[in-house]
């Protein structure tokens, strides 16, 4: 919805009705890491991983404003993943039409993950979501994998 700009920018009827819209468009983490804590937050003591969302990272340039949104969080630390930068293999349909690729991917970040010894990993991204718990099922000691708004709703009293 950001790039409506872009897709729609030579056609005269929607061109700027298409930027008008995408200028406005955001993602719930650069909204949120813009306002002050709105709601008290308890401690939540863990050690938290965050998966950039490939749409995120990538595609909108999305990095700081999730970190910073997990640093709102009592007792929360962020510990950084190795190669953050590669994706889970989901990438919208990408692990269906080219499982094993993805697969191969997400056993490379659940590694990652395992080696960073977190007891959660957050993304933004619901396939991200999907795709990370599958390939760190079966591990001997898995993380929960949950949405950042989740964490902050925990946070939440």
């Amino acid at each position: 919805m950001k790039m409506y700009e872009e897709l729609l920018g030579d056609d005269p009827e929607w061109a700027a009705r298409a930027a008008a819209f995408a200028a406005k468009v955001r993602d719930v983490t650069e909204t949120l890491a813009r306002l002050p804590p709105q709601a008290p937050r308890t401690v939540v003591s863990a050690r938290v991983a965050y998966h950039d969302a490939c749409h995120l990272a990538h595609a909108q340039g999305v990095r700081a404003e999730p970190r910073a949104l997990l640093q709102t969080i009592p007792g929360v630390a962020v510990i950084p993943l190795a190669e953050p930068e590669i994706c889970c293999g989901s990438a919208g349909i990408f692990n269906l039409v080219q499982p094993e690729m993805a697969g191969e991917l997400g056993r490379r970040k659940a590694a990652h993950i395992g080696e960073a010894a977190v007891d959660l990993v957050v993304t933004s991204n619901p396939g991200c979501i999907l795709q990370i718990r599958a390939a760190l099922r079966g591990s001997e000691r898995a993380p929960q994998v949950i949405h950042i708004v989740e964490l902050l709703d925990r946070a939440i009293p």
